[in-house]
């Protein structure tokens, strides 16, 4: 077995936004000691801001789920990174841009190939882990309300304001990013959002060889349960039902374990993110166990007057996940020695 504080597993987080980068910040700092190696795979179905005017005008694949990814892994964020998301206030086209997504994009230009761009922008700022789009092709995410209303492109679906029954990815057979489902297949531990659930989570699950590795890996799979729901996109959803929306669009038993904030919610600060239509997303422990999911607890709260998750929190809640699957090998493969 592994002493304390050595590599003992591979972690492989899917999502996009933010929530993904808070994500990998907290656990490159376990790279190299609980953690053999960090890969995320992110999300190719953002149409919004810089990546959006980047996609229609230049027809390059969206670089801002990426470019946030890379700043949150890189070695040093105070210095490159900083530089990666120094976002453009005038300039007329430049306008909004930032220099990360002008840097990703000018190097697909150079190499004729998103993935060597994003393999030299992690060498420049020595990023700890690795970076996969979920696909190189360029899809489009699309989702039914429960009106009947049909929502094109993810700022669409993410401003929708009702429950939607179905999101899609147009075209439907698109390909997965071979490095993605390889890591997937090897992983110790696979981890889903924190992050939007209609936008950043299912579009990665939507790709067919994605969701097949998912399903072949041995690895345990965690979803990372937000601390509020997103106004416009999750409105009023508890716990359960984004494990019900996840399990409608992929099927039943994919996710393992849920991990959970425990530390209570400052009273005024969830006030005020009522009068923006947010809020706490409500644990139901007994139901999620009857559906056979495990609750993981823990503080998960970052100081300050937003409800954000820590990123130290969240990896000090996960990477002992790594050493229970170890430790079940471990006892399966003695047992194994004893009866053979």
């Amino acid at each position: 077995m592994p002493s304390p504080g050595s590599p003992s597993g591979r972690i492989v987080a899917l999502g996009g936004g933010s929530g993904l980068a808070v994500l990998l910040r907290g656990l490159k700092h376990h790279v190299g000691r609980e953690v053999i190696d960090l890969k995320a795979v992110v999300t190719m179905a953002d149409d919004g801001g810089s990546s959006g005017r980047l996609r229609r005008e230049l027809g390059v694949l969206p670089p801002g789920d990426v470019r946030n990814c890379i700043v949150a892994l890189a070695d040093d964020e105070d210095q490159l990174a900083r530089l990666f998301q120094y976002r453009f206030a005038n300039g007329g086209g430049l306008s909004g841009h930032s220099f990360g997504n002008l840097f990703l994009t000018a190097l697909t230009g150079i190499t004729g190939d998103f993935y060597q761009a994003i393999l030299t922008a992690e060498s420049i700022l020595s990023v700890r882990g690795k970076i996969y789009p979920a696909t190189l092709n360029d899809v489009r995410l699309q989702a039914r309300g429960v009106s009947g209303a049909i929502y094109s492109g993810e700022s669409a679906v993410g401003l929708s304001g009702e429950m939607l029954e179905t999101v899609s990815l147009e075209p439907a057979n698109v390909a997965a990013f071979p490095p993605a489902v390889e890591a997937l297949r090897r992983a110790d531990l696979i981890l889903l959002g924190p992050g939007s659930l209609y936008t950043s989570i299912l579009p990665n699950l939507l790709i067919a060889g994605i969701r097949r590795a998912l399903e072949e890996s041995q690895a345990p799979v965690v979803l990372v349960t937000n601390l509020m729901t997103q106004p416009g996109e999750t409105d009023g959803m508890d716990a359960v039902a984004h494990l019900d929306a996840i399990e409608r669009h992929v099927g039943s038993r994919l996710v393992d374990r849920m991990l959970v904030n425990t530390a209570p919610l400052p009273s005024a600060v969830v006030t005020n993110y009522g009068d923006a239509g947010a809020i706490p997303v409500r644990v139901d422990q007994a139901e999620i166990t009857r559906r056979g999911v495990e609750l993981v607890g823990a503080d998960l709260l970052a100081p300050g007057e937003l409800i954000r998750h820590d990123p130290a929190c969240l990896a000090a809640a996960l990477v002992p996940l790594i050493g229970e699957r170890r430790r079940r090998e471990i006892a399966t493969e003695l047992a194994e020695e004893r009866d053979g």
